[in-house]
């Protein structure tokens, strides 16, 4: 190589995958309930791009009440597990995630459930949470939100 005067040019190339979930349904209602009773509902996570197996958690909102305390509502539960395994074809297999709602006290607001990959991954989708007061129903709707 130093005794070749000639240059070597080398071009590199690729592509960027980035990971994302998709969320089915896309749109979720959460059954409005007395004060202190759980609601709770299913949704399925279809992980998209990931090349390596990872762990979703959830990043839930905290409220903040009238009397000034801060209180979390929601919990989620993943009965057969928050891992993300790739198949031998690379394809990652759908995740059941169960939301469930508690409250003592009255409260609507408007938030979102950040999932969240091992890797700190923010660029997956978004379940967005809404209650209506008037209507009294939960409903989560997806969107695509770059942070």
């Amino acid at each position: 190589l130093n005794d070749n005067p000639l240059r070597y040019v080398l071009t590199l190339s690729g592509t960027l995958r980035s990971p994302k979930i998709d969320f089915h349904p896309p749109f979720l209602m959460l059954m409005p309930v007395p004060l202190d009773v759980e609601t709770e509902a299913a949704i399925t996570i279809i992980p998209k791009g990931f090349i390596r197996q990872s762990r979703i958690r959830v990043k839930l909102p905290e409220l903040e009440l009238a009397d000034r305390t801060r209180t979390c509502p929601f919990s989620v539960q993943f009965p057969e597990g928050q891992d993300i395994v790739l198949s031998s074809e690379g394809t990652a297999d759908e995740l059941t995630c169960r939301i469930s709602f508690r409250s003592s006290k009255p409260m609507s607001f408007l938030g979102e459930m950040l999932f969240i990959d091992q890797e700190e991954n923010r660029l997956l989708e978004q379940q967005t949470i809404v209650f209506l007061p008037y209507t009294r129903t939960w409903h989560c709707t997806t969107l695509t939100k770059k942070l």
